[in-house]
């Protein structure tokens, strides 16, 4: 069985000492191989977990273990080593005169062999659609095109823990459904933990866990079936469901027998073959 990667232990953080807390006494762990979705309306803490994570801040009351090592200004730089993070705006990221120059950067820094590194670069940015970039000037890119390249900087350097907050919201839907092929091939080939931070619906129906987040505290954690049950409840605090959950409701209103809760169109397609097999 896979050991607990990331711990949080009563973890609460604020931005000022007057401010509202945006962390309240949260608790949960992240297993080595695990696909867990942070999801929550704006606000939630959601974003604020990422950089805990990262060491980007630190909590004021808890404790969080990465790897059994506490974060902590001590450690930090261990713990980065392990932690790779992917932000909305990819421009905070870029370093690089090159795409080259920009995916070999965190590489460099850990002192990976110069082989090694060329082969990093062409397989990460072929990964991504990105290989016809290698000499571009990181700003001559759109939007969609630097996120790519903010991607295949972070996979290169192979982290233990692969953070993606909201990093596909730049990019349109076949985009998505790319990265996070390549992503979740990299998670399953390499056992790494992956955190999403999205409202993309799609992407949280494939985790492997989802921790739902409201008003800085855990809402609710449970698998993607049985989080979007919850319809009514989850609307109440502001989040949506999968279309493909709102169609089945209005089937089963009509009187087709949908047997589960269909997380994709698959499964619902596949339901509705079978009841018309039965018939």
């Amino acid at each position: 069985m896979a050991e607990n990667l990331i711990e949080f232990r009563e973890v609460s953080f604020r931005y000022g000492d007057e401010e509202p807390w945006v962390l309240n006494n949260v608790s949960f762990t992240i297993k080595e191989d695990e696909w867990v979705a942070i999801i929550g309306h704006n606000g939630s803490g959601k974003s604020t977990i990422a950089k805990l994570i990262n060491g980007l801040l630190f909590p004021q009351k808890g404790e969080i273990l990465i790897g059994g090592k506490k974060v902590m200004e001590d450690t930090i730089w261990d713990i980065r080593k392990d932690v790779g993070m992917v932000f909305q705006n990819p421009d905070n990221q870029f370093v690089g005169a090159t795409v080259q120059d920009d995916v070999a950067f965190g590489m460099e820094n850990r002192g990976i062999a110069r082989e090694v590194m060329m082969e990093r670069i062409q397989s990460t940015l072929k990964a991504v659609g990105m290989s016809d970039y290698l000499m571009t000037e990181p700003h001559r890119l759109s939007g969609g095109q630097k996120q790519r390249i903010a991607i295949a900087g972070v996979l290169a350097v192979s982290p233990r823990v692969l953070i993606l907050d909201e990093a596909t919201a730049m990019l349109d839907p076949n985009g998505r459904k790319e990265i996070m092929h390549t992503v979740s091939q990299l998670q399953n080939k390499q056992g790494l933990a992956l955190i999403t931070i999205t409202h993309d619906l799609q992407e949280v129906v494939q985790a492997d866990r989802v921790i739902v987040m409201n008003k800085g505290e855990i809402w609710e954690e449970s698998v993607p079936r049985e989080i979007f049950t919850n319809k009514e409840e989850l609307r109440k605090i502001g989040l949506d469901v999968p279309f493909v959950t709102i169609l089945a409701d209005a089937l089963k209103d009509i009187g087709v027998n949908i047997s589960k809760e269909p997380l994709n169109h698959e499964e619902l397609l596949e339901d509705l073959w079978t009841l018309h097999l039965r018939t």
